[in-house]
């Protein structure tokens, strides 16, 4: 099952792990999802061989985000997420960064998008922290879901 918690994602990926493959973490709210989230996936899943999504669950969306968001509820996000090519597993957090996804799942790399550079990634030291690294990926920043609600209200 894609869609799934945190215990049992770190009980799954032992053996996968044990046989020497790579697990890639991205994270994000994921709400209107567009172009770019497609992207950055398809570029994060190329990184190793087991793509975990963290989805932001709604209240830290709220809090990051604002009011108004998220456009659409956390079961729909990772529904919408689980259901893109390249993603083997998504889970939920509820934290305003992704640290205790990092501590669960103890990515080999933990993949950000272009609006961030390794050095600017704020989990970027719990990630060294165990050996992990931190990589950039996925196409230019020119999409983004508070642009696209901000055009779609305009209009």
């Amino acid at each position: 099952m894609k869609v799934t918690d945190l215990v049992t994602l770190a009980a799954e990926l032992v053996g996968p792990r044990a046989g020497g493959k790579t697990v890639v973490l991205t994270n994000g709210a994921f709400d209107l999802l567009h172009v770019g989230h497609v992207r950055y996936l398809l570029a994060a899943a190329k990184l190793g061989d087991i793509l975990v999504v963290a989805v932001n669950d709604d209240d830290s969306v709220r809090r990051l985000k604002g009011s108004d968001r998220p456009v659409f509820p956390l079961d729909e996000r990772m529904e919408l997420v689980a259901s893109l090519e390249g993603v083997d597993y998504v889970v939920a957090f509820g934290e305003d960064d992704v640290r205790e996804v990092i501590r669960s799942v103890r990515p080999d790399v933990h993949a950000k998008g272009t609006d961030y550079t390794a050095e600017t990634v704020p989990e970027r030291d719990a990630v060294r922290g165990y050996g992990g690294r931190v990589a950039i990926c996925g196409d230019p920043k020119d999409h983004s879901t508070s642009a696209l609600l901000a055009r779609l209200r305009d209009s």
